[in-house]
This record gives C-alpha cells, sequence and structure tokens, in this order.
C-alpha cells in the first residue's frame, strides 16, 4: 500500500519539475538567415547563440 501511494505521488509532483526547452539562434549555412527555434532547423544550419527563455531569442537564461 505504501509503495502504491509513493509511485502515485511522485506522479503527481514529477510535471512540477518540468520547464520548456530553450530557444537558440540558428544561422543558415546557404544565405546566412537567421532564426529562432528550439531545436535544429536541419543539416544546413549552425548553431550561434543561446539558449533563451523567449521565441524571440531576446531573454537570456
Amino acid at each position: 500500500m505504501r509503495l502504491a501511494l509513493f509511485t502515485l505521488l511522485l506522479t503527481l509532483v514529477a510535471p512540477a519539475f518540468a520547464a520548456p526547452a530553450p530557444f537558440f539562434i540558428w544561422q543558415s549555412k546557404l544565405d546566412g538567415a537567421l532564426t529562432c527555434a528550439q531545436t535544429t532547423p536541419g543539416d544546413g544550419w549552425l548553431r550561434l547563440g543561446g539558449p533563451f527563455r523567449d521565441a524571440g531569442c531576446r531573454v537570456p537564461y
């Protein structure tokens, strides 16, 4: 009974520690264009800066 209660408690508390993924500035290898994204836009992109809190890549962590 205690194990079941402990498991239930952990299941309910775990999402409280979740955080959004950070954003990064990415630069195109093809034309130098910049974009802000949480994950790589593809193979032709280099990560320039980050991490940032917002989708505009303005507020650093």
